[in-house]
């Protein structure tokens, strides 16, 4: 009876037909992403015999280009039924996926497309993440909205610690470009899942009559900076993101290059440690509803910024491996904890009709702000060498948790209207 009603506690009550579906298309596309994952990169080398610049760009490039081209998007998408946008998203990277397979078989394939489709898949990904949110929150009653993101950080886990060594096989045995094509499919499928979940969404307000000015384009930045509760925590993120995604170049040229760790022993090293998210995802709502949001924020988000800095300490063999599997284990554990009880708390003080604003500012800021991060630091591990800008990195991660530590304040917003009765 105990273990039962503590599974319940741990997995949360059922959300509906509607959810599952949902549910359902995300875990579809998060594996179609990691089955995929490094296959551009593989392809500009293999088949393009693209240098390390070009490499660089691909990686850089059509993340901030697709950025930029998502900010109009947020403002347009607001006031459009959001069921819709996430459909029409996904088939957009399906398609744009599907031209790289296609032109490869024709042998027409160039880095520029190559390039543009990095682009458009960039833009895509960041407007259907914010047009989920909006949508996810017509969908659900608020007390739900923290079941539904563990569900949601569980998932991209398990993809996580599944989807690389499945693609990896697969790009052995046939190539990177099936596994693009597997993607593409991932996202149909997905578009199919969305399509499914059926039901009324109510119309967004001012449908008709709201026309998109320049001045909307800053307005997710405009209601994050004024809020007293998101600001901090807004810059937390991107900070915390961008100095943790800018050591990563270093650390593979550490382990790979001066420690002479094998390939496999590289992937083991963080693929491994992947079951902390899962772990630390399914621990996020009980912990919440024990001690409340606002106090797991601060102790996840402080404890997460500790661990980056024991990795100045890597050395070769298999205490070099131990260290970063530890190291990682204890920070991808700490973010499973944090990222879903941030989602919903991010969800929960948003209006529904800002939510899009505010979640593509959001997602622009955070990729924006890793990529500059990562060149810097690109710059800092050629001066100073890659041991020392990760220390630097870690140092910087310890005074995060700063932004953290202060009051929370109870949202003040309009009445939400209950899912599903419309």
């Amino acid at each position: 009876m105990r273990s039962g009603r503590w599974r319940g506690r741990l997995l949360g009550p059922r959300l509906g037909r509607r959810f599952g579906w949902l549910w359902a298309a995300y875990g579809t596309s998060e594996l179609g992403t990691w089955l995929a994952f490094g296959a551009f990169p593989l392809i500009a080398i293999q088949t393009l015999h693209a240098g390390p610049a070009e490499v660089a760009a691909l990686a850089s490039a059509g993340v901030a280009v697709g950025a930029a081209v998502a900010v109009p998007l947020g403002p347009w998408v607001e006031f459009r039924r959001k069921r819709q946008v996430l459909m029409a998203m996904d088939l957009a990277r399906c398609a744009a996926l599907l031209t790289i397979p296609a032109a490869f078989a024709l042998g027409v394939l160039t880095f520029l497309q190559l390039l543009l489709v990095s682009v458009v898949v960039a833009a895509a990904d960041i407007t259907f993440r914010a047009a989920s949110g909006a949508y996810l929150k017509t969908l659900l009653p608020a007390e739900h909205l923290l079941v539904a993101n563990v569900r949601f950080e569980s998932t991209a886990w398990t993809a996580t610690i599944v989807g690389p060594p499945l693609g990896g096989a697969a790009i052995g045995l046939l190539g990177p470009v099936v596994t693009v094509a597997a993607d593409a499919v991932s996202y149909l499928l997905s578009a199919l899942g969305i399509r499914a979940t059926g039901g009324h969404e109510p119309r967004p307000e001012h449908q008709k009559t709201a026309r998109m000015r320049p001045a909307d384009l800053l307005d997710g930045w405009r209601y994050i900076l004024a809020d007293a509760t998101l600001r901090p925590l807004f810059f937390n993120t991107a900070l915390f993101n961008g100095l943790v995604m800018a050591t990563s170049p270093l650390l593979a040229v550490l382990m790979l290059g001066r420690l002479g760790f094998t390939p496999w022993q590289y992937g083991l090293a963080f693929a491994a440690p992947a079951i902390g998210g899962l772990l630390g995802s399914r621990m996020a709502r009980p912990l919440a509803t024990r001690f409340g949001q606002h106090r797991i924020l601060i102790v996840s988000g402080s404890l997460r910024a500790i661990w980056p800095v024991g990795l100045v300490f890597l050395g070769p063999g298999t205490g070099g491996l131990l260290l970063v599997i530890g190291v990682e284990l204890g920070l991808i554990f700490c973010c499973g904890v944090f990222n879903p009880v941030y989602a919903t708390h991010r969800l929960e003080r948003t209006p529904t009709d800002r939510i899009v604003r505010t979640l593509s500012a959001w997602s622009v800021t955070t990729k924006a702000t890793t990529a500059l991060l990562t060149a810097v630091w690109g710059v800092l591990g050629s001066l100073l060498g890659p041991r020392t800008a990760i220390g630097l990195a870690g140092a910087l991660l310890l005074a995060t948790p700063l932004l953290l530590l202060r009051r929370d304040h109870t949202p003040q917003h309009e009445p939400e209207p209950t899912p599903g009765r419309a």
